[in-house]
């Protein structure tokens, strides 16, 4: 995170720590800002007068004069019970109430009037006395107008129309609805920390120089003022105004962290801040409402003086520290970012390489600036990169099926259409950036977490946010919750759970909910990674900035909800998208139109939330989520809102909002102004890519997904949809090879099956892995690899330039050059690696075997169909790289080729099976079927052939045999439904014939 860097304190605090003589600048005692009374105060003063003496002393003396006093004057119980009840009784009683009622507002009247005279904190509350204690305050703010010091410290009769609610709150309202997640992080930079140091020791010798006065040069406080309106000052705003940045309210804070306060209480959060309070500020703190050491400005009131006085002598610098502000812990209520633990160095027979960051863990150092013409948004989300990826590759397998078994006309076989341009930019950056390990570690670990805590009769607690920090997981409680079930344990306070890399990979799937869905990656800090739960947000998330920034965040969020890893099932209602993102999870997304659309879908969701809670008996999701109780309705239902809503439609989704955490709703609702009623927590994307929450201590580097990435990306998802049309590219692959004598490759490699390579010499056994690895990858790509996907595929922790270069040299000297000296390695004109038509694969010559038996020469000619055919499956030795090294090829697992291989081999095997059948050749037929189910034994079309097969050599015996055998393989599932039927009608009594078969 990028630090703040200021000339004029650095060079401020120099001359104070350098002992210089030099008178220091601003040394002209500056009042506190004292507003000017006008004749309009006076006015308000002169009825605020009259209307305290009329309530306070005036309704008294009416009532003694003309009802009386309203008890009886003996204590008879007995006796009012026996008595008639009458219209004298009633009148009585409500007397007394209109007593009692005054006597509530004259309590009333004497708080506010104290804590306005004392000009301490926050006036106290009198029980029940909302609406009174509201009209006592206007009254005694309207009457200290005149008062000499009173106008800055009251807000003014111009609130006395709004919300009761909104005036008793006092100026911590906004942030205490923010439940104390993400308070004022520890400062982390050693210079900053030394100044204040500096400056703290200087302040103090300089004090007891003095005689142990109170004089500390240019040392100067700040106090905090009421609200006005719906404003609240705040300390963001306060080093905005005195010190030119508002993001130095951390050195205000490292200045002033636990320090007693004139009303006992101590300044523990950034965003807890009360009137009244003073604030030590930094010395080249400038501006009007400042006062230095105030001995020498006479228009401080003497109360006001003392307190600045009584408040310079606490604090470390008081007692010559140095500086524990910025470094020490603090109470139970500090929440901070997590603390930075070093990673452990993992064994890797790789050349070391330097370990990313949390925010970027396969960018490399020397790549970290320079994308290579990927799209940086991407290659900073690992998490997001991953969900995307997987979710593309789960997209093309579903396409591929569907293709094989007929589902989609005219597509069968047909390879996935190979991205070009933006979309082929995005594929490569998932490809680079995805941590698919830190997502599966995640996943793991909540669900692990909750699977404990089901054990031991424990709720889930309410998780704000989760930081990924070093390869360590940090829960951010919403409150203390007890200890973690092993091996969780406590992190810097009570309100974190964490867990440890090493210990997360010890988890084994469960089969339990996953407990927190609803986190969603906003961005990183320093070096930790940011995961916000949504549906846990005590009301509604805000967002402001531009309408570009902020539609990216909106897009970020969106598909990482809809694709993630953590999640189960949940309802991801979009509002106000430029670009739909529907395909992306067409079964999580849903786009509605307008917000009316929305408020109403979204009351007809609360009410049916609340209705199932209750009688579920259930206080909120949490309780219901996990356990024998679960539903789908449990699944959080989050709400997007690209689009400002009206102020109507604000204040409808405010109040939809306010139980909605306890229903497993959540709201991100954008807004241009910054202002919206009911957001708990307020942030704001910046042009530079800042995610800033001042309130909540939050300065992060946004996750984005701008709007080209964005059309990439739903592109990518478009071209994979199994529903498409037959109108899509052509059914030819990618790739074919001369398969004649002439077309003999100078390098072959056998991938299907036991990896070997013939053609090339073997390389140097340290390096033979990696080469062989890359090699592999190049092989299986052969419209081209990106050299950073070739990187981040061999290395995924990340590697240097010269790392990655030297191994491209070394695969280059090793598969050579052609007798034309043309390099077999080389690269097209996008800079992406591509290997000659002289290094061939196997699966290469299968595809080609395959295409020209079933498209070319094998049409018009049966003989060579069959020999095609024949040559084809023989090539099929096993599992594509059946001996690869374990912790090798990981990058396999975003690839689809283990579904294109079985299905090509099923395809080849029922091709070939037909051909034999169709000369009543039923053995060979067998034969070859048996020989594709090696490689693809879940194919129903192979074994639906072969019992056709099997039923042409007319032997009930063995076709009996033959179906016992595969409804032992179906286990539990039982037959698919067009085998049964083809059994149905090729072995009638088979049900039968199978259960003597089975007894006997």
């Amino acid at each position: 995170m990028p630090r703040r860097r200021s000339s004029s304190s650095s060079s401020a605090t120099g001359d104070r720590s350098g002992g210089s003589a030099a008178t220091p600048r601003n040394r002209t005692p500056q009042p506190v800002r004292i507003r000017r009374r006008t004749f309009g105060d006076f006015v308000k003063a002169f009825f605020a007068f009259v209307a305290l003496l009329v309530l306070v002393v005036g309704v008294p003396a009416a009532l003694a004069t003309m009802a009386g006093w309203p008890l009886p004057r003996t204590f008879e119980p007995m006796e009012w019970l026996k008595a008639d009840v009458s219209v004298e009784t009633f009148q009585s009683i409500l007397v007394f109430f209109v007593w009692l009622a005054w006597a509530q507002f004259t309590a009333c009247v004497l708080v506010e009037m104290k804590a306005a005279l004392s000009g301490v904190g926050v006036p106290g509350r009198v029980p029940g006395a909302g609406p009174s204690q509201l009209l006592a305050r206007q009254l005694v703010a309207a009457l200290l107008l005149v008062g000499a010091a009173a106008a800055s410290f009251t807000p003014g009769l111009s609130q006395l129309g709004q919300g009761v609610e909104g005036n008793q709150q006092p100026t911590a309202a906004t942030a205490q609805q923010t439940p104390g997640l993400f308070a004022q992080q520890q400062e982390q930079a050693a210079g900053t920390a030394a100044a204040l140091a500096e400056q703290a020791s200087h302040a103090a010798a300089q004090a007891e120089a003095d005689g142990g006065t109170a004089q500390q040069g240019d040392t100067k406080f700040y106090r905090i003022q009421p609200p006005e309106g719906r404003h609240h000052d705040s300390l963001w705003e306060v080093a905005e105004r005195h010190l030119g940045d508002g993001r130095r309210y951390k050195e205000i804070f490292a200045l002033n962290k636990d320090r007693t306060q004139p009303d006992g209480s101590k300044l523990s959060e950034a965003s807890l801040i009360r009137p009244g309070w003073i604030m030590e500020m930094p010395g080249d703190a400038r501006g009007g409402d400042l006062v230095e050491m105030p001995d020498d400005a006479p228009e401080v009131s003497p109360d006001v003086q003392q307190q600045i006085h009584d408040y310079a002598r606490t604090g470390d610098h008081a007692q010559g520290g140095g500086g524990a502000g910025a470094q020490g812990g603090g109470s139970d209520a500090q929440v901070s970012l997590p603390e930075q633990r070093p990673a452990p160095v993992p064994a890797d027979p790789a050349p070391a390489a330097p370990t990313p960051s949390a925010g970027q863990e396969h960018a490399t150092p020397a790549e970290a600036g320079h994308s290579f013409g990927l799209p940086e948004a991407l290659l900073a989300a690992p998490l997001l990169a991953a969900g995307l990826l997987g979710a593309l590759g789960h997209r093309r397998r579903q396409a591929l099926w569907q293709s094989a078994f007929g589902a989609v006309g005219g597509r069968r076989g047909m390879e996935p259409p190979t991205p070009e341009g933006d979309a082929q930019d995005v594929q490569d950056a998932l490809l680079v950036g995805a941590d698919p390990e830190g997502v599966r570690l995640l996943d793991r670990s909540l669900r692990g977490l909750a699977a404990s805590l089901a054990a031991e009769s424990r709720a889930l607690p309410v998780v704000y946010a989760a930081w990924l920090s070093a390869g360590d997981l940090h829960l951010q409680l919403a409150q203390p919750a007890g200890k973690p079930p092993a091996p969780w344990r406590l992190g810097q306070d009570q309100t974190f759970w964490m867990l440890t890399k090493d210990d997360a990979g010890r988890y084994e799937d469960v089969d339990t909910a996953a407990p927190y869905p609803g986190l969603v990656s906003l961005g990183t800090m320093d070096d930790s990674r940011l995961l916000l739960n949504l549906e846990s947000v005590p009301g509604i998330v805000s967002l402001s900035g531009g309408e570009a920034d902020r539609a990216a965040v909106f897009a970020s969020v969106a598909a990482e909800l809809a694709t993630n890893g953590w999640s189960d099932r949940m309802t991801i209602t979009l509002v106000g998208f430029g670009e739909d993102l529907t395909p992306l999870a067409p079964n999580r997304i849903r786009h509605l139109d307008d917000v009316e659309a929305l408020v109403e879908t979204m009351e007809a969701e609360t009410r049916q939330r609340r209705g199932a809670l209750g009688a579920a008996g259930h206080d909120s999701v949490l309780t219901g989520r996990t356990g024998p109780a679960q539903h789908t309705r449990w699944a959080p239902q989050l709400v997007l809102l690209a689009a400002e809503p009206s102020a109507e439609d604000a204040v409808k989704l405010a109040e939809l909002a306010a139980d909605a955490s306890r229903l497993g709703i959540g709201y991100l609702v954008g807004t241009g102004s910054g202002d919206l009623p009911g957001a708990a927590w307020e942030m704001e994307i910046t042009g530079e890519g800042k995610l800033l929450a001042p309130l909540l201590g939050l300065e992060l580097d946004a996750q984005l997904l701008p709007a080209a990435q964005q059309r990439a990306v739903v592109e990518l998802f478009v071209e994979a949809d199994p529903d498409r049309g037959p109108d899509g590219p052509v059914t030819t692959p990618p790739f074919l090879v001369d398969i004649s004598e002439q077309g003999r490759p100078a390098v072959y490699a056998r991938l299907v099956g036991p990896y070997e390579i013939i053609g090339l010499d073997t390389p140097d056994g340290e390096r033979s892995p990696l080469l062989h690895e890359a090699l592999a990858l190049l092989l299986l790509h052969r419209e081209g690899v990106h050299p950073r996907v070739l990187s981040s595929a061999l290395w995924p922790r990340g590697v240097t330039d010269d790392v990655r270069e030297a191994l491209l040299d070394r695969l280059r000297a090793w598969l050579g050059t052609d007798t034309d000296g043309t390099p077999r390695l080389g690269t097209d004109r996008t800079g992406r690696l591509t290997l000659a038509q002289s290094v061939v694969s196997d699966l290469d010559v299968l595809r080609s075997l395959y295409h020209e038996a079933t498209q070319g020469k094998g049409v018009d000619s049966r003989a060579v169909r069959g020999r095609l055919l024949t040559d084809a499956l023989v090539l099929v030795r096993g599992p594509l790289l059946a001996d690869r090294p374990e912790g090798r090829y990981r990058w396999l697992t975003h690839e689809i080729v283990d579904a294109q291989l079985p299905l090509l081999v099923a395809d080849t095997g029922l091709a070939l099976s037909e051909f034999h059948l169709e000369k009543g050749r039923a053995e060979k037929a067998i034969e070859a079927l048996n020989a594709a189910l090696r490689t693809a034994p879940a194919d129903e079309r192979l074994w639906n052939e072969l019992l056709r097969a099997t039923h042409a050599l007319d032997d009930p015996t063995r076709l009996t045999a033959l179906a016992a055998d595969l409804i032992g393989r179906s286990g539990a599932r039982g037959l698919p439904p067009r085998t049964e039927a083809l059994l149905d009608e090729l072995l009638p009594t088979w049900r039968d014939a199978v259960e003597a078969a089975a007894a006997g």
